[in-house]
């Protein structure tokens, strides 16, 4: 499993809230991580969360297609922040 949905996981995010993130994640990265930060993780969990998806954004690309959305529209989400 993704290290990225597995910390969700471990701090009972559910699967649908999981799949929201990483939605919002693939139309609008800026508001997926202030979504990320409401979920009331611990500050040290959610550390490492963001410390995870800075170091190796390859992460999200697994977690993307694990959770079976669409990464094309990741890549012109990050393809409009670099505008």
């Amino acid at each position: 499993m993704n290290p990225i949905i597995a910390l969700l996981k471990e701090n009972n995010i559910g699967d649908a809230q999981i799949n929201e993130i990483f939605e919002t994640l693939t139309q609008n990265p800026l508001a997926a991580m202030a979504t990320i930060s409401q979920l009331g993780l611990p500050q040290d969990k959610l550390q490492l969360l963001m410390g995870q998806v800075m170091q190796n954004p390859n992460l999200i690309k697994e977690a993307v297609e694990e959770l079976g959305l669409d990464f094309s529209k990741v890549e012109a989400a990050k393809e409009q922040l670099n505008k």
